[in-house]
């Protein structure tokens, strides 16, 4: 299953067939020019107005392309500056003092200062006029003011210790810095999009394609002080069809792609063995694939059907028929290697009869058969994943109707609370706090609406506590509580793949400002800026 919103495991994989995808080309040297083809799984119908967008890991994959965020996540999953030179905190981390990179400029030629930052976090907040954000001003409400000290300096206070500032000043790519000029932009935001990314926005034709341009004026470099980046051109083109994409990919109409299907990543194995295309996987900071289910309607406003979805389904052939193998059984939202993991949370096993019996108390308690409809994204893979999840739960006396839409119109349904169940994917890794706003009771984005005083009062604890241990102490407790109260329908957590033509190369990322190495998870999207074509 497949979704909306927003990357642990193993380190970052390349396949036998070539390590182009791993930027390890043996003795050949980085060289400039080409263009590169790159297929998405999905269009993302609803732009690029950063404040206001919806992004799933399609248009993230956008998004940093043209802009920079003011922090990124490095090897270690610690966040370092990237438009910030640093941030640092006050003692007890309720004020932060951003300085920024100097001689930074936008496409549009106007300069990166405090104040055009100041206005694109106040935008993320709510509190710029000229913007609206939706789902935005819940993860910033913590911030109270935003004030510049001078050109390169501005101060953000917030009402809470916040240790975890830092991660959402890149949170999950989804907050590069807009310039001015887009940022008040009220007829076109959304399509006029103005950063200071490695590559500026030419045409997009919506459901074919986004072309971008190298950006000449990149203030980024490599290792070995080259300037960043090396491709002329970069493509972006939708396939929300899984095998289309793979098979754009062998017949040479796309040179790059990325996917989370197990069955397209086996044909992509197979291919990658025979020395046909590079692959770069990884495991790491992984999203969950899960039932998000609605707290506050019929029937999973009613603890019985809750337990009784989660034992009705028959997740190990699911992962064998679906995912052909390749992907890990969850059993709670943070994956292995995480803060908050647990290797046993609490989930239970399948459980055939016991389903058929809480389905039968279900329906003698409220006088109505336990039925459900679970609406996916529209593709191949999820409706047949759909499918096999509607037999298993006939098996068990379970209703299950399919609702298949576009992807976009799914993730408005989860805002507007317009579902029973939803397929989604969610939840990457990184700083756990990044999840308060998803599971919080009472905030708009918390799509599954419940409400759990004892699980508030641990995110609360965790977003200000600087005690690493503690923390994660925390998030192993509300793993349990995810498990005692089946809020969601946990299936597996996403190893996804990025799929290149044998000549690609780079495509792991560039070092990052400060040399650290980049971040191994490829669930948020993954950099282009150091991505190179042999010529």
């Amino acid at each position: 299953m497949v979704a909306a919103a927003c990357g642990g495991g193993d380190a970052n994989e390349s396949s036998e067939g070539g390590d182009g995808a791993n930027g390890d080309p043996g003795s050949t040297e980085p060289t400039y020019g080409g263009e590169l083809e790159y297929g998405l799984e999905a269009e993302s119908s609803g732009g690029w107005c950063l404040p206001e967008s919806q992004l799933a890991i399609s248009g993230i994959q956008v998004a940093r392309a043209v802009y920079d965020t003011l922090t990124v996540p490095n090897e270690d999953g610690d966040y370092v500056g990237m438009l910030a030179e640093s941030v640092e905190p006050n003692d007890d981390f309720t004020q932060w003092t951003i300085t920024l990179r100097s001689g930074v400029t936008f496409h549009d030629d106007t300069a990166l200062d405090a104040t055009v930052v100041k206005n694109n976090i106040d935008a993320w907040r709510g509190a710029y006029p000229a913007r609206t954000p939706l789902l935005l001003r819940f993860a910033y409400s913590p911030i109270t003011d935003v004030t510049v000290t001078d050109d390169t300096t501005l101060t953000v206070t917030t009402d809470v210790a916040w240790p975890a500032f830092p991660s959402y000043l890149f949170y999950t790519g989804r907050v590069g810095i807009m310039a001015q000029a887009q940022l008040d932009d009220t007829d076109s935001c959304d399509t006029n999009l103005i950063g200071t990314g490695p590559f500026v926005f030419e045409e997009w034709q919506v459901n074919d394609f986004l072309s971008l341009s190298r950006n000449p004026d990149y203030w980024a470099t490599d290792e070995d002080g080259n300037q960043l980046p090396y491709l002329d051109e970069l493509t972006f083109r939708p396939f929300p069809d899984g095998a289309a994409r793979t098979n754009s990919l062998l017949g040479s109409e796309l040179n790059a792609m990325h996917t989370a299907s197990g069955q397209q990543v086996e044909i992509l194995v197979e291919e990658a063995e025979a020395g046909n295309v590079s692959l770069l996987q990884s495991i790491e900071y992984p999203e969950v694939q899960y039932g998000l289910l609605n707290a506050t309607k019929p029937p999973f406003d009613n603890p019985l059907a809750r337990e009784a979805a989660a034992l009705a389904f028959n997740r190990e052939q699911l992962n064998e028929i679906i995912y052909l193998g390749r992907y890990e059984i969850a059993n709670g939202p943070f994956g292995p290697g995480e803060m908050g993991y647990l290797e046993d949370t609490g989930w239970p096993s399948y459980d055939a009869a016991a389903a058929e019996e809480l389905a039968q108390r279900y329906a003698a308690e409220t006088g109505q058969p336990l039925e459900f409809t679970l609406t996916v994204p529209n593709g191949t893979e999820t409706l047949a994943t759909a499918q096999l999840l509607q037999q298993q739960a006939a098996a068990v006396g379970v209703t299950l109707n399919v609702e298949p839409v576009e992807q976009a119109t799914l993730i408005n349904k989860a805002i507007g609370g317009d579902f029973e169940a939803i397929a989604f994917r969610n939840h990457a890794g990184g700083d756990p706090d990044q999840q308060y706003i998803w599971w919080y009771g009472g905030g708009l984005t918390n799509f599954g609406k419940f409400d759990d005083p004892e699980m508030n009062a641990l995110l609360d604890e965790g977003r200000s506590s600087t005690d690493q241990v503690r923390r994660a102490e925390i998030y192993e407790e509300v793993n349990r509580i995810f498990a005692e109260q089946y809020y969601n329908l946990w299936l597996n957590w996403v190893e996804w793949t990025v799929a290149t033509e044998p000549d690609v190369y780079g495509l792991a990322g560039p070092v990052n400002p400060d040399g650290s190495g980049p971040f191994p998870g490829l669930a948020d999207g993954h950099s282009l800026a150091g991505t190179w074509i042999a010529q």
